[in-house]
């Protein structure tokens, strides 16, 4: 084994918070779960005089509006002289961690914090109540830099058609997969149901998951009062859980800095390498359509720069806001769906607050990883619905290779073709797919993408009640339409 650098990253302190306060009154804000994690990771990796000493404190944006969370951070732990950073939602999670250690390896950086957090069961038990909880202001202060996606994730067509809400697309998602691996819709349905029941038996195996109690296919397969179907063929529990209180923050160091202040090598834990990718096409412009060629570059780049295989790959947090993505995560990386496929329990039940559950992920890979000498962990992350991905890999054994961080948006581009949409299309049509956009208990509209005649892409809707009903129980991808304005109907 060569000798460890001087300036190898390494993650040396974790710390994650799940709030289960029902007063809403009693409950603490975004900024203070995220002070309470840091304190957790500054404990963690037992010096406070080392996260004193960061030089960035980098936050991805949630649903509050602080001006500058890193620098009342930065304050609580001392360090008043970092940078902070605030990463706008459509920046992924794996550029802050693959950046940060790049940063680190190449001497920019000596001490990073990331952390992030969010308090949404204390806001929505708030607004219930018809209480107001203000959130601590921070006037006269802004970031040292912010980091912004090139472009929104969401074309104005789809917002047109009322297409925006994540569980409306990956839905659609699902269903191309369904039709081009030659499934049939109650497959479908029984094969997200189980692979959403296993994720629950493995939150409640977590300490810091949202919800501990394991439920079975059945309870997520059908609709119910409680569990009501939002997009078919997804109900209310196969959507991620974004109404969570729950914070994390993660300490990166280099090695030479982790022995200067006696952090025990036993609480280290490697990042051997990330890769992302950073190309944005609105799903309805894009084929293929049921693929995610992002996660194969970006899994290709990152095992390659580490030098590792696959199989030797034994703690996996795939991503994991709806089925989808796991489901073409496996299908890109060569990962059976019968593999354990996270260590959290998935973000419909560790809880998935927004632009923060890679960082709560990131603490229990590392918790894991520490208890299991030698393994390999792969953290994956993705933004926008399906846009972005990125993949990160790590180990608490030393790297065999340098880190590296790569960036595989050109190679993407490449491999995925943007069509043109047509935004009053009239006459015959392809359906690319479709999903019924449920209102209540009531299935409302029967949203298509279409393939016309020309080569583009089209949108349209029906709100025929029986049209709802065939595309639930029969397959619609590839049957003929007819358009009219944005109105469908079958041929």
């Amino acid at each position: 084994m060569r000798p460890l650098p001087a300036r190898t990253p390494v993650l040396v302190g974790v710390g994650a918070i799940t709030q289960r306060e029902e007063e809403p009154a009693l409950a603490q804000e975004p900024l203070a779960l995220m002070r309470e994690a840091l304190a957790r990771a500054t404990a963690d990796c037992g010096s406070r005089a080392l996260v004193a000493r960061a030089d960035w404190f980098r936050i991805p944006r949630g649903f509050w509006d602080y001006a500058d969370p890193g620098r009342a951070l930065a304050e609580a732990a001392g360090a008043a002289t970092a940078c902070t950073e605030v990463a706008e939602i459509g920046v992924l999670q794996t550029t802050l961690l693959g950046d940060s250690a790049r940063m680190i390896a190449a001497g920019e950086a000596d001490v990073i914090v990331i952390a992030g957090g969010e308090a949404r069961a204390r806001a929505l038990r708030a607004q219930q109540r018809g209480l107001a909880l203000p959130l601590t202001r921070q006037p006269d202060v802004t970031p040292t830099r912010v980091l912004r996606p090139k472009q929104e994730v969401v074309h104005p067509a789809e917002v047109k058609l009322g297409m925006v809400l994540p569980v409306n697309q990956y839905a659609m998602i699902e269903n191309a997969l369904r039709h081009a691996e030659g499934s049939s819709v109650a497959k479908q349905r029984d094969e997200i149901a189980r692979l959403w029941a296993r994720m629950s038996e493995i939150a409640a195996r977590n300490p810091d998951a949202w919800s501990r109690q394991p439920i079975s296919a059945a309870q997520v397969r059908e609709a119910s009062a409680k569990n009501r179907m939002l997009a078919f063929p997804y109900t209310k529990l196969h959507n991620s859980q974004w109404n969570v209180d729950q914070a994390a923050a993660l300490v990166m160091t280099s090695v030479e800095t982790a022995r200067a202040h006696g952090i025990p090598e036993a609480r280290w834990v490697f990042p051997l390498a990330a890769a992302d990718s950073n190309h944005m096409v609105s799903l309805s412009q894009r084929r293929p359509f049921h693929r995610s060629p992002g996660f194969a570059h970006a899994g290709r780049k990152a095992l390659a720069r580490a030098g590792v295989a696959i199989e030797r790959v034994t703690k996996r947090e795939l991503y994991s806001c709806f089925p989808i993505a796991v489901r073409l995560q496996c299908r890109e990386l060569g990962i059976s769906e019968d593999a354990e496929l996270t260590v959290t329990g998935g973000m419909a039940f560790a809880g998935g607050p927004l632009n923060n559950f890679v960082l709560q992920a990131a603490v229990r890979i590392a918790q894991l990883l520490r208890e299991t000498p030698g393994e390999i962990g792969m953290l994956n992350a993705v933004s926008g619905f399906l846009t972005k991905q990125g993949v990160t890999l790590w180990s608490s054994a030393p790297p065999e290779l340098p880190f590296g961080f790569d960036d595989v948006t050109s190679a993407v581009a490449q491999e995925t073709t943007q069509l043109e949409l047509s935004e009053d299309a009239h006459g015959e049509a392809s359906c690319v797919s479709y999903t019924v956009q449920f209102e209540g208990e009531r299935p409302a509209r029967t949203l298509f993408v279409c393939d016309l005649p020309n080569g583009r892409r089209a949108l349209a809707a029906s709100a025929d009640p029986a049209l709802a009903e065939l595309a639930m129980t029969s397959e619609l991808c590839g049957a003929k339409l007819r358009l009219a304005g944005g109105n469908a109907q079958i041929a």
